[in-house]
């Protein structure tokens, strides 16, 4: 079996991941910050230790300002629900995922103005374009650092410059970046970052977190949900300050435990390290890939210019029938449809069925591309007339 569905959830895990939730669950167990005992203060220091690995890697001074959440999806709702009101106006991509495009929606119907930039059909961004956006009204830049459908890197130094001289927001959803590819928030003009913990960190599912900058305006920021934080236990309102002012409830020990070992990993490896190793392969990948007859491919060709995603077709059959192939004949793992990302694929022109995505890790080896290579011109020369419905 091989695995390229990366961008959806990183595979396999490094050992020290398992390692980690097994010693929590057999050796601590306990509830962080709700008691004084000898396991409670060890599972509070393990999630100290997690936010302060998270902070080193995003050039954050202050670990208290990294928010565990589920995953991404509720850390950009926690950004943008915390922060926009009606009235306000906000600059985005065509290349969001639904986890931006869905919460905006709901805003756009209390009150507040979107403005979608077109992305080109690589998928790439005009900084100027949102420069020539800016008004008195907007409060907020959102961008994806890089598509979940052609890997295309968006201009994020540059809209982080904007924001800063406009005295705007900038809230970054790093889903597919942090850990694939350096970022720095100071450096690059971030206020806010959105980031899963279960892609290119290597940790498990159902962690996440939103890290808040220096510039963002906390007491105004609402939070999600209010309850138990095991401070001020004594008040019936909700702590004001970070990181309890957004978190409530039980934290997942567990899951944060694995997290913390899979920042390391990434630490420890080199950001940039991991990287080459997966650009290299992707290089390998593009450049046969769009040798082949009937083979459309997505996205930049500069490598710059993107992360270790790729979308393609082949002509004559579906999406879905392709990944079907991959899988049914030779065992390769991949992900059809759309993505999740249908504003994506209207900018690329791949509605309503999408792109076959394939999508790399820090575990992918040369052998396995190759054995991709073949797969996919075998099937490219010997397209079927059936199909199987797509599913997004």
């Amino acid at each position: 079996m091989i695995y390229l569905d990366n961008s959806a959830t990183s595979w396999p895990k490094p050992r020290e991941v398992k390692e980690a939730m097994v010693r929590f669950m057999d050796k601590v167990g306990a509830n962080p910050g709700r008691s004084g005992h000898l396991l409670s203060l060890e599972a509070a220091r393990i999630i100290y230790d997690a936010r302060e690995a998270i902070a080193t890697l995003f050039g954050v001074r202050d670990p208290s300002r990294v928010i565990f959440t589920l995953n991404a999806t509720e850390a950009l709702n926690l950004a943008l629900k915390g922060l926009l009101r009606p009235g306000h106006h906000v600059i985005t991509s065509s290349m969001e995922h639904n986890s931006v495009m869905r919460p905006l929606r709901a805003l756009e119907k209390e009150g507040v103005e979107i403005d979608i930039i077109p992305c080109s059909a690589t998928g790439g961004l005009d900084p100027h374009e949102i420069l020539l956006r800016v008004r008195p009204q907007t409060r907020m830049i959102v961008l994806t650092h890089a598509s979940n459908v052609t890997g295309a890197i968006l201009p994020i130094r540059e809209a982080g410059f904007v924001a800063r001289e406009h005295d705007l927001l900038f809230l970054v959803d790093a889903a597919q970046t942090a850990g694939a590819y350096p970022i720095d928030m100071e450096r690059d003009g971030i206020d806010l970052l959105a980031f899963t913990g279960h892609k290119s960190l290597y940790g498990p599912q159902g962690t996440g977190g939103l890290v808040i900058g220096e510039r963002v305006p906390v007491n105004e920021m609402v939070p999600l949900k209010q309850g138990g934080t095991g401070s001020r236990s004594e008040s019936e309102e909700h702590p004001p300050f970070l990181p309890d002012r957004f978190e409530s409830g039980t934290p997942n020990g567990v899951g944060i435990a694995g997290l913390h070992a899979g920042v390391r990993f990434v630490l420890e490896k080199g950001v940039q390290n991991l990287r080459s190793h997966e650009m290299a392969l992707l290089g390998k990948l593009l450049t046969r890939l769009k040798a082949m007859r009937g083979v459309i491919c997505y996205g930049p060709e500069d490598l710059n210019r993107r992360i270790a995603t790729l979308s393609f077709n082949v002509a004559g059959l579906t999406p879905s029938e392709v990944s079907f192939r991959l899988e049914r004949e030779y065992g390769i793992l991949c992900r059809p449809g759309l993505h999740c990302a249908p504003a994506a694929h209207r900018t690329l022109g791949t509605i309503p069925q999408g792109t076959v995505r394939l999508s790399l890790g820090a575990f992918n080896t040369e052998e396995e591309i190759e054995t991709c290579l073949r797969a996919i011109s075998a099937i490219s020369e010997r397209p079927s007339s059936a199909s199987i419905e797509s599913e997004s």
